[in-house]
């Protein structure tokens, strides 16, 4: 039995107590521990009671008077019967303590005595002298040895230390720790956690095994959706959320959780990070996760209770031959008794709550969330990684970088880990050592390059492609080093002109990129002929002027001057 008594145990004992029981007589009766009665009794001021630690009688002011209805209280010092009769202390009749005895044959000789309570110097404390001093220093927070040390420098203390621990925690009183009540609008707050389900019989051992138990629980009208499951996993994790939003008919704001690897992969006490599947899915809902901060289960008190509520109520002393059995009790036992219940603080029927609530949870998306599996994968030399025995392109991500694969079931995407933004996408391939790339992520090789030479053979012109087309189908592979050699003229030449010459070449079917190139060369030297040849002077033109006008300009012009000199 723990520490901690159930109501009507505590009164048993405090009654045995009183009664002047001793510890191992309360310790037989009841099966409590004498260390736990010790300190119910100290908790009630009743310590010492024992018989071992019974206070005793001396002299002092008031009386004990055998014809009154007063009950004894302590022993009697042999101080106490100088005048009387000599009773003997440690006598006992008839079951009683020695005390009683003492009493009772004070009693029969009717001997008016002086009593008083005490406790004997044997059980008294060496800091008794200094108890108001103590219970001031321990009222600063200052811890025993602290104390200790002042007592020994300041007063002389000359006893041990363990005297002044025991006297130190007797002064100290925990307070009560305080809860706060935890209130949330409709829709605001889901809470959800695992437990153990009721034995069930696992189909592949044939033994009795306990699945776990989920369950998720509205806040606001504590109704909850519960499926117990064999192993987890985070898409496992994940899924339950899924099956619970629409058993519920919409979504939370917030989903408050503890810090289990199928939710958050790295717990932190301000920036916790999340399971990358398990924040996907929320995000797709538009719920946020709330992890509890680590060591506050009472964070998501609700949930626990929930959970209790279904170990103690629903599952105990029930076993399952099938596991979809227990959840189809589960769920008949929430539609038909738990949601119909009168909760114990709110007062209220769970499902009228839930009625409340429905209206303000977010509506479920139209299409379900798509799950992956994802991971840190390396960007191999020749632009690829490597997934599942498959290769997938990954360029422009830069070699030997490291990037994001999201792995769907259709479907893989590469992620930029630092922007999150996709950057290749795939169909997915079951097939080892396939290889997904496309022609323009391939590293420069001719014997590869049919396709990319037609595509630049078609910008210079119809003629040059189909010229490369020809030197393709004439000769093969061999025949891509012409094609490479008719392209390499567009470095120096216009795309006019060689699509004159591969036209000149297509004609007499020329066989060689050399005499394309003539061709070219000589079309280039006949335009440059005809451009010098337009570029002379000549001396008729619209637009010049006649020679001999000038000269009659000239004439008039020197003829006026030699008439004006005249004069």
């Amino acid at each position: 039995m723990g520490n901690v008594l159930k109501t009507h145990q505590k009164t048993a004992l405090l009654t045995l107590v009183r009664a002047e029981h001793s510890f191992r007589d309360i310790e037989e009766r009841l099966g409590v521990r004498r260390e736990t009665v010790s300190k119910y009794a100290r908790e009630a001021g009743l310590w010492p009671v024992s018989k071992a630690a019974t206070p005793t009688l001396e002299v002092a002011t008031g009386f004990y008077d055998p014809d009154s209805n007063s009950q004894p209280v302590s022993w009697p010092t042999s101080e106490a019967f100088s005048s009387g009769p000599r009773l003997d202390p440690e006598c006992s009749d008839g079951g009683q303590t020695g005390g009683q005895a003492v009493l009772r044959q004070a009693q029969d000789a009717g001997t008016r005595i002086e009593v008083t309570a005490s406790i004997p110097k044997h059980a008294r404390s060496a800091c008794e002298p200094w108890r108001e001093w103590i219970a001031e220093e321990v009222g600063k927070g200052r811890n025993a040895v602290s104390i200790y040390q002042d007592l020994v420098e300041r007063f002389g203390f000359t006893s041990r230390y363990n005297s002044v621990k025991r006297y130190v925690r007797g002064l100290k009183r925990v307070e009560p720790e305080r809860y706060d009540r935890l209130e949330f609008l409709p829709g605001e707050e889901a809470q959800v956690d695992y437990g153990q389900g009721a034995p069930t019989r696992h189909s592949d051992t044939g033994k009795m095994k306990r699945p776990r138990l989920f369950v998720m629980t509205l806040k606001y009208s504590r109704r909850s959706f519960r499926k117990v499951v064999w192993t987890s996993s985070k898409e496992t994790w994940a899924r339950l959320h899924e099956e619970a939003f629409r058993y519920f008919g919409g979504c939370p704001q917030y989903v408050v959780l503890d810090n289990l690897k199928e939710g958050v992969s790295k717990p932190d006490i301000y920036e916790p990070e999340l399971n990358p599947v398990y924040a996907a899915m929320l995000c797709h809902y538009g719920v946020v996760a709330d992890p509890a901060r680590i060591g506050d289960p009472d964070r998501k008190g609700t949930v626990e209770n929930a959970i209790q509520h279904t170990q103690n109520t629903a599952l105990k002393g029930r076993e399952f031959e099938t596991i979809e059995a227990q959840n189809e009790w589960l769920m008949r036992w929430e539609e038909r008794w738990a949601s119909l219940r009168v909760h114990g603080r709110a007062k209220r029927q769970v499902a009228e709550m839930f009625a409340e609530e429905k209206p303000f949870l977010k509506q479920i998306p139209l299409e379900s969330f798509r799950y992956f599996e994802q991971g840190v994968y390396t960007v191999w030399d020749d632009g690829c990684v490597e997934v599942q025995r498959s290769y997938y392109s990954a360029l422009p991500a830069t070699i030997f970088s490291k990037v994001v694969v999201r792995i769907y079931s259709l479907t893989i995407e590469i992620i930029d880990p630092k922007t999150l933004t996709v950057i290749r996408r795939h169909l997915r391939s079951h097939l080892p050592g396939s290889v997904k790339m496309e022609d323009a992520d391939r590293i420069f090789n001719p014997s590869r390059m049919t396709m990319s030479f037609l595509e630049q053979a078609a910008k210079i012109g119809p003629k040059t492609r189909e010229l490369c087309e020809q030197f393709f189908q004439d000769n093969g592979r061999v025949g891509q080093r012409r094609m490479r050699g008719v392209l390499s003229l567009a470095r120096k030449h216009s795309a006019a002109v060689i699509e004159e010459a591969c036209e000149l070449a297509v004609g007499r079917h020329v066989q060689s990129s050399k005499i394309v190139r003539k061709l070219v060369e000589r079309l280039e030297e006949k335009k440059l002929h005809e451009s010098s040849a337009d570029a002379c002077l000549t001396q008729s033109h619209e637009l010049i002027r006649n020679p001999h006008d000038y000269a009659r300009f000239f004439e008039s012009h020197a003829l006026q001057i030699k008439i004006g000199s005249l004069h």
